[in-house]
């Protein structure tokens, strides 16, 4: 049976605090591979960014994505922890990690796990340029990375 760990956190989280404690538990594993993202710091782009969800019905939605990463790439464990409230430049934002019998199983994983988490799950985004809150929407190349996941075969071992 494979382990789903995921949560939402409104305060900061330490990425590697997280997956010690993830690689701890699947010490086994053949291959565990992780992703962290953050809040840009680029110039001229927001100052903050402000997450927002439906408490319960996120958490429920992203358990969701992760048991089908967990089956589609036959996983022994799914980790996402996710950021939520207010942020800024070099926050991280989310962590996914994938631990599996076999190095590919993993990294694919964590690939579908992002297209998924950031297209998919019912998070609401918005940035502050110093001025003005605006709404992000979902990218059209948000939508293309992720409808890769629905041609051709999972990942097999």
């Amino acid at each position: 049976m494979t382990s789903v760990l995921a949560f939402l956190s409104n305060t900061p989280f330490d990425p590697e605090t997280e997956l010690a404690r993830f690689r701890r538990r699947f010490d086994s594993a053949g291959g565990i591979v992780a992703f962290t993202g953050q809040v840009r710091a680029d110039a001229g782009a927001a100052t903050r960014l402000f997450l927002d969800h439906y408490p319960g019905f996120t958490e429920r939605h992203i358990e969701s994505i992760c048991r089908d990463a967990a089956s589609r790439f036959n996983l022994d464990g799914v980790l996402v922890v996710h950021r939520v409230g207010e942020m800024g430049p070099a926050e991280p934002i989310v962590l996914a990690a994938a631990a599996a019998s076999h190095r590919r199983q993993a990294f694919e994983a964590v690939d579908f796990l992002m297209d998924y988490v950031k297209s998919e799950a019912p998070i609401w985004k918005r940035e502050f340029d110093g001025v003005h809150w605006r709404w992000i929407e979902p990218t059209a190349r948000d939508r293309e990375e992720k409808a890769r996941w629905s041609v051709g075969a999972p990942c097999r071992a």
